[in-house]
């Protein structure tokens, strides 16, 4: 059977092909900061989420794991691992992480409808699947959309606060590196979902002529 797995950056499932994770980027791209921390829970939810689900779909687990109800086992299994990220983090940066709790939650709800789900599930009873690949694969979409975030997060914070941060320690985040405000900055649009809208399509348009030149495969 072939699997409904697609490239993690040309795929139609992908962060730019599909705009799957275009909510993730507009709330988590406003900052630095949050970019930064979106994307280490991005990490962390689909790689411990994946190894979890090969183990748990592996021959020896099929006896007390059957194939019925995967898809909710899934799901839990994700928001298990995207709960314990937020409670580490919340202990090391509280303010930090009550300024992205909301992007944080959402985490595992991406992961558990993203296409290396699906690769999983459609594997057969007889069929093994390889952990290296697969936790690979489950990589790449996480750093695809990482760094996606990050990207337009370092375009807009500087454009909307003349400012860039990370996350701190328990006083929340710090300023990395502050601008000079003139004249034309800050542009305030930016500040909201408007901004990260319009660098998201510009973002987008940019992605679809690469694919339509250079990647003319990339639809399937």
């Amino acid at each position: 059977m072939k699997s409904e797995y697609q490239d993690p950056f040309w795929g139609s499932l992908s962060p730019l092909g599909g705009l799957s994770g275009a909510g993730i980027v507009i709330m988590a791209s406003g900052r630095l900061a949050w970019a930064v921390t979106v994307s280490g829970a991005l990490l962390w939810v689909y790689i411990l989420s994946v190894l979890a689900s090969v183990f748990l779909s592996s021959a020896a687990c099929r006896k007390i794991f059957p194939i019925g109800g995967r898809s909710s086992v899934f799901t839990f299994i994700s928001s298990f691992f995207g709960c314990l990220y937020l409670l580490l983090f919340w202990i090391l940066c509280p303010f930090a992480a009550m300024e992205v709790i909301f992007p944080l939650m959402l985490v595992p709800l991406f992961c558990a409808g993203s296409g290396i789900f699906r690769s999983i599930l459609s594997a057969g009873e007889n069929t093994s699947l390889d952990i290296i690949e697969t936790v690979s694969k489950a990589a790449s979409e996480a750093a695809i959309l990482s760094l996606l975030v990050i990207i337009i997060s370092l375009i807009r914070e500087p454009l909307a606060y003349c400012t860039l941060t990370l996350p701190g320690t328990y006083r929340g985040i710090v300023t990395l590196i502050s601008f000079k405000e003139g004249f034309l900055f800050p542009v305030h649009i930016f500040t909201g979902s408007a901004g990260a809208l319009l660098l998201l399509g510009y973002i987008t348009g940019l992605y679809n002529y690469l694919k339509k030149n250079n990647h003319p495969g990339g639809e399937e």
